[in-house]
């Protein structure tokens, strides 16, 4: 099965969808149904907490409710059926799981090319296939026994996550291939995300690169990717594709070879250059492999047997269940005010996850609303429909519900390249790392540092991965301990997204597994499991 671009009939296909789901008949009546009951409401405030259901005969189909409660604020919840979000939800999760990631950077690190049993593809239809691949791409793709034993490792032990990520992939490679083609790049490049962070968005690697492109933070604003407490650009699967593009075409103008910019791309230009110069000049990656560092030794080959198995994903059985959506059939809408992911999910009526997933990009599920900055929201075609219709509303009860937090969210800060942090009192080296998102050896790294040993008063430079500020960098989140486990209380206004950003390498799913739950709803007060202890 070639995944390739999305074809025109299929394109057609989905803007025709999208396109009559928002004018259709039961959408305008739908619609006049939520005006007149808002001209009401300005009339004559209705004082009840009871629901007034629109389309009450069609409970098989999708309603529409207004809830009218104390305080006379509409909300708007678009019902579905239950059954079939709930399992929406569940594909999401399962395929949208930060675990992958560690499961496909981890295998470049540890492959050790021995040679794979695995007959379902003999030797010689691989070279066949190999040469076919090397024809029609601008990479050098040749048979060798390591390529051999990472192609035949993947198929033989990774056959779910291929599966997982060739569906994820019918999201992102139109995306990917536009841009590419946009910067005159091969479109083979795509498959180098999938190398770089399993094609999840929020992918954060052990030295800090983060996003589906895996950027550093100092590389990721040399490109034009802005980090804030809100937003971190790395995460934006268009901007950072736009990003990579770029870098890539500057690193084959430097190297005037795909195989060589790859490397490049993962270790940079510098330790490719003294590869090159360790091998006597030689500029074949094969060449100079051997003097690479252990990681980008098995980077190509990992990005070749990607590409030689994504492009025959037919002959090996590979058949993708697609995505819940395809990015043609999703759309934008600029925010005018601040508004949480979560709040969103309740007025259109989609579960948080799926909102997260199609806007990875916002930290601490909050969208910031800046003048001088263009914030916003992507959702499926209909449910962006909605959202414009009841803009004033929507931001209405938004407005309201923030103003009646008992905890004010975090304050817009732009997070600084490199900070100068004074030593205080009960300081050590792993509290101000774990405070600021970065490793210990990194710290020591930084200052040159040859112990772990700190005095008061002392300044470190640190370029934090998380966002600091001066009001936030003495605060500390408040657990209690059981035993080895650590106990969070949950606090009016939030989220399981929220709380897991508290807590370096927590995910929402961890979080709902330590607990046995499976809502994503929360009580001010409910006793959390935050560590596994």
């Amino acid at each position: 099965m070639k995944l390739n671009y999305l074809s025109p009939k299929l394109i057609f296909f989905f803007l025709f969808i999208g396109i009559g789901t928002l004018y259709s008949q039961e959408e305008v009546k739908e619609i006049d149904s939520l005006s007149v009951a808002k001209l009401e409401l300005q009339k004559k405030p209705i004082q009840t907490t009871d629901s007034i259901v629109v389309n009450e005969s069609n409970r098989d189909l999708t309603t529409t409710k207004i809830l009218i409660n104390k305080k006379d604020t509409i909300v708007y919840d678009l019902q579905d059926h239950a059954l079939a979000r709930e399992i929406d939800s569940l594909w999401m999760s399962e395929l949208y799981n930060s675990e992958r990631f560690e499961e496909v950077y981890g295998s470049i690190l540890n492959q050790d090319y021995e040679p794979v049993d695995y007959e379902e593809l003999p030797t010689e239809v691989l070279k066949q296939r190999l040469e076919e691949l090397n024809a029609r791409t601008p990479f050098n793709v040749e048979y060798n026994p390591s390529l051999e034993s990472v192609i035949k490792h993947y198929l033989k032990n990774r056959r779910r996550t291929m599966g997982k990520l060739i569906a994820l992939s019918e999201y992102y490679f139109p995306m990917f291939e536009q841009e590419l083609d946009k910067h005159n790049l091969p479109l083979e490049i795509k498959y180098l995300a999938v190398v770089e962070s399993a094609l999840d968005p929020v992918a954060q690697s052990r030295v800090g690169a983060k996003g589906l492109w895996q950027f550093m933070f100092t590389t990721g604003k040399m490109y034009g990717l802005e980090v804030s407490s809100y937003v971190d650009e790395r995460a934006d699967p268009e901007m950072a594709t736009e990003a990579a593009s770029k870098y890539l075409k500057s690193l084959y103008k430097s190297f005037n070879d795909w195989d060589l910019a790859l490397a490049a791309y993962n270790s940079g230009p510098g330790n490719v250059s003294k590869a090159i110069r360790r091998s006597g000049g030689e500029t074949n990656y094969w060449k100079i492999r051997r003097n690479l560092p252990r990681e980008t030794a098995g980077y190509v080959p990992a990005f070749l047997a990607t590409m030689y198995i994504f492009e025959y994903a037919e002959e090996h059985g590979f058949k993708s269940t697609g995505p819940r959506y395809h990015q043609i059939a999703t759309d934008t809408v600029q925010v005018k005010r601040l508004i949480t992911l979560e709040q969103v999910a309740q007025v259109v009526n989609l579960p948080l996850e799926e909102v997260q997933f199609l806007n990875p990009s916002y930290k601490v599920g909050i969208i910031p609303y800046i003048k001088e900055k263009n914030y916003t929201l992507r959702l499926p075609v209909d449910k962006i429909g909605k959202f414009v219709t009841n803009e004033a509303a929507i931001y209405a009860h938004v407005e309201e519900e923030i103003k009646n937090l008992e905890t004010p969210l975090p304050k817009y800060v732009e997070q600084p390249d490199r900070i100068r942090y004074r030593v205080r009192s009960g300081d050590y080296l792993g509290k101000i790392a774990e405070r600021h998102g970065v490793g210990v050896s990194q710290i020591k790294k930084w200052n040159g540092l040859k112990s772990n040993n700190l005095r008061v008063g002392q300044r470190l430079t640190i370029y934090p991965r998380k966002p600091v500020s001066s009001s936030s960098q003495s605060s500390v989140v408040k657990t209690t301990t059981k035993g080895n486990v650590k106990i969070y209380t949950v606090k009016n206004g939030d989220s399981l997204w929220s709380i897991s950003q508290k807590f370096p390498g927590v995910t929402v799913e961890k979080i709902k597994n330590w607990n046995d739950i499976s809502s994503n709803k929360l009580k001010p007060g409910m006793k959390l499991k935050v560590s596994k202890g």
